[in-house]
């Protein structure tokens, strides 16, 4: 599914515990600004190297079997975080503004070395006795501002109210401070973390050292006169530092990627260019002049994308004879013809994308969508097989059940229709669609069925805290 944007339903609860815990690469006041909780973007390809980049690193770190997912943000900004012990989020500008695998790669290293380190749990800990402290600390406070009023109304002074006001402020400041500190640390046994999984990988952190050099490059002038101990990551010269010193120890500092890494990595940078950038930027970025694959597959994206779809398929169909079992250039070329108003044409290219990606199930909604899309019946048996699969091994893709939804409501089964449109609304953050949905799914289904157990669970499920 070529960057298909999907809000995902937990999203505010997220955010809101990543700007508290704040473990990211950029400052603090950068990942505040990320508040607002920015949907996901959904690609196999991207995902897919990934996968392939964490996979040793997270061997390495004891984690491979803790089933750590990549998630990526749709954010132009260079950053990434962990923020529920489960997942490693990346935001799409990271990946566009790495120019080697061993650039990013770092970056999960660093990322994978807070997971191995329990540094969420541990900052919890931290949270929980600084809110305990400073609770006891505004109780203390508020008592002497209470009794401080009570002197001042007879007796017209209010020094106590003052010591009662300066009894809360100061312990928060304390407070603060400590756990800035506490985050300080970890931020710099990450780094050492991740040099040490590079290592054990025989990878190079190079790539690591090159990121944060240019951090520190980027924001020197603006974290010019600041105060060390008010900053929740550690100084940016000084934190380079000690990282070139750790990193240029390594035997594998001068190891250079693999061509063939490097090529499909640049593949990858590409399609975000074309899905994600405005088109006059993808072809300053990939001229005409620019021969390359990863180049006529950037500009191929972009046309499809501006209207242009016969030029499109020719550039697409010219990079399918140069790598005949790629199956994204299936998937772009099924997506560019369904986008198109044509999903019977799109169906061959994406059965064939589907085959070539081992099923990937991104790629088995695409094509469920193209099946359902040609309102033609004798596909439907064929769509509902194909997202009933997809939907099982990607449980929280709002289109799979969207698609089935409507595949089934084509077969007239419309308990497993409504149930479908509640799971897709629970999805989405739509409770009261969901509730709704599934309590007219249940009247359908016989009592005590899988089917309405389900549409049970979904009416009485509570919505997630912000």
């Amino acid at each position: 599914m070529s960057f298909q944007i999907a809000l995902r339903k937990k999203a505010s609860a997220l955010t809101a515990l990543v700007t508290a815990a704040a473990i990211a690469l950029l400052p603090l006041p950068a990942a505040r600004a990320q508040q607002k909780g920015p949907p996901v973007l959904r690609d196999t390809e991207t995902e897919q190297l990934l996968r392939e980049y964490t996979r040793p690193i997270l061997r390495a770190a004891g984690l491979e079997k803790q089933n750590i997912q990549m998630v990526i943000i749709n954010d132009s900004s260079f950053n990434a975080f962990v923020a529920d012990g489960r997942r490693i989020f990346v935001n799409y500008g990271a990946l566009l503004q790495s120019e080697t695998p061993n650039q990013i790669i770092g970056v999960l290293a660093h990322e994978t070395g807070h997971l191995a380190g329990g540094h969420l749990s541990k900052l919890r800990e931290q949270l929980a006795a600084a809110q305990t402290q400073m609770i006891i600390a505004m109780l203390l406070g508020a008592g002497a501002i209470a009794v401080g009023s009570t002197q001042r109304s007879s007796a017209g002074n209010n020094g106590l109210a003052n010591a009662g006001a300066a009894a809360i402020a100061a312990p928060q400041e304390v407070i603060r401070r400590t756990l800035l500190s506490y985050q300080r640390q970890q931020e710099e046994n990450a780094d050492r973390a991740g040099v040490k999984f590079l290592t054990a990988t025989q990878q190079s952190p190079k790539g690591m050292y090159e990121t944060f050099k240019r951090f520190t490059s980027e924001s020197l002038f603006a974290s010019r006169g600041a105060d060390p101990y008010l900053q929740s990551h550690p100084m940016p010269a000084e934190r380079v530092a000690a990282l070139q010193e750790l990193a240029s120890s390594s035997p594998y500092w001068n190891k250079k990627d693999d061509p063939a890494l490097q090529l499909r990595h640049d593949m990858v940078r590409a399609k975000i260019s074309a899905f994600m950038e405005r088109p006059e930027t993808v072809y300053r970025r990939y001229p005409q002049t620019n021969d390359s694959m990863p180049a006529r597959y950037a500009r191929a994206i972009s046309t499809y994308l501006h209207g242009d779809l016969r030029s499109a398929l020719a550039q697409i169909d010219a990079l399918i004879q140069v790598q005949p079992n790629n199956p994204y250039f299936y998937e772009v070329r099924g997506q560019a013809l369904l986008e198109s108003g044509k999903p019977a044409e799109a169906i061959a290219p994406l059965r064939k994308a589907a085959q070539l990606s081992n099923n990937a199930p991104l790629i088995e909604m695409l094509l469920g969508q193209a099946l359902v899309g040609t309102d033609n019946k004798a596909y439907t048996d064929d769509a509902v097989r194909i997202l009933r699969g997809a939907v099982a091994r990607e449980p929280e893709a709002v289109l799979g059940y969207t698609q089935l939804a409507m595949a089934y409501g084509r077969k007239g089964d419309y308990a497993e229709a409504d149930l479908a449109s509640a799971q897709a609304a629970y999805l989405r953050g739509d409770n009261k669609t969901a509730r709704e949905l599934a309590t007219r799914a249940k009247t359908r289904f016989a009592v005590g069925t899988p089917g309405w157990v389900k549409a049970d669970d979904i009416v009485a499920a509570k919505p997630p805290r912000n």
